[in-house]
């Protein structure tokens, strides 16, 4: 149950931070340095991702599971293998980068992701985030559901 609401709360800060740093502009008002690369580190703390470092991230295969995140995610994050698992095209990169970094750190286990996320570092944490993010955004909320 500790483990439940211990997701639950990250997630929702995660959500809380992410909406608040969608729409800041890049710090002193600059595009980012590339056309590929976030406008500014996360709000946990990791450099800004690029985007096709990301891309590329995605469909490399991990060495200790062997699987990539397409495998399961699909193409750019948005045709899962499996209806339980996320649609990841469009998703805020800080969402991401939080949910992987508390994979990566043993706060939110999964029996696949704990092991996928293990080795990555920070920045290909980043980077994902960064290509998800940018990627087509098939995601639905319940706005307007009855």
């Amino acid at each position: 149950m500790t483990t439940l609401r211990t997701t639950a709360a990250i997630a929702l800060l995660a959500v809380s931070l992410a909406a608040c740093s969608k729409s800041e502009a890049p710090e002193g008002g600059h595009e980012a340095a590339e056309a590929n690369e976030t406008p500014h580190s996360s709000s946990a703390g990791l450099p800004a991702g690029h985007i096709d470092a990301g891309k590329t991230l995605a469909a490399t295969k991990n060495k200790e599971t062997g699987q990539a995140c397409v495998d399961c995610h699909g193409a750019e994050g948005n045709a899962p293998i499996d209806p339980t698992y996320p649609k990841l095209g469009g998703q805020y990169a800080d969402y991401l980068t939080h949910a992987l970094l508390a994979y990566r750190k043993g706060d939110r286990e999964h029996a696949l992701m704990s092991s996928q996320a293990k080795g990555l570092t920070d920045q290909q944490i980043a980077d994902l985030g960064a290509y998800f993010q940018s990627a087509p955004s098939h995601l639905k909320d319940l706005h307007g559901l009855e």
